[in-house]
C-alpha cells in the first residue's frame, strides 16, 4: 500500500491515511462517483491537474482496506462508494478535527454556522 499506513480494522479507525486520501473519503460521502468524476473534483479543490497514476492506486488502497467500494458500471468505468467503515472514516477525521477545534463557546458557534450553512 504506497500512501497508507494502518488500519485499525479492530474499531474501524483509520490511522495514517493521507490527506489526498481522506480528501477521496470526503469526495465520496457525497454519493457514489466513477473515478473521472473523483479526480474533476479533486482537480477543483487542489486547484491543479490529478494524475491517473496517483488517484487510482489511491482508490485501489482503500477498496483493500475496506473503506471504497467498486463495482462495474460498464465495461470501462468503475463506480466507487463509500462503505461503512469508511463513512466512520471521515466522522472519526471530523471529530478529531472538531476535538482540537473547537476550544471555546466562539470556535463551537463557528462550527455551528458552517453546519447550519449547508442546509
Amino acid at each position: 500500500m504506497s500512501e497508507t499506513q494502518a488500519v485499525d480494522s479492530g474499531t474501524g479507525v483509520v490511522r495514517d491515511l493521507t490527506a489526498f486520501q481522506h480528501n477521496i473519503l470526503v469526495i465520496l460521502s457525497e454519493e457514489p462517483m466513477y473515478g473521472l468524476a473523483i479526480k474533476r473534483q479533486l482537480e477543483e479543490y487542489y486547484g491543479t491537474e490529478v494524475n491517473h497514476g496517483r488517484l487510482y492506486p489511491n482508490l485501489d488502497n482503500l477498496v483493500e482496506m475496506g473503506l471504497v467500494e467498486k463495482s462495474e458500471l460498464d465495461k470501462r468505468t468503475n463506480q466507487y462508494e463509500l462503505t461503512e467503515a469508511g463513512d466512520n472514516a471521515v466522522l472519526g477525521r471530523l471529530e478529531w478535527v472538531l476535538s482540537k477545534f473547537v476550544t471555546d463557546d466562539g470556535r463551537a458557534d463557528s462550527v455551528r454556522d458552517l453546519v447550519d450553512a449547508q442546509h
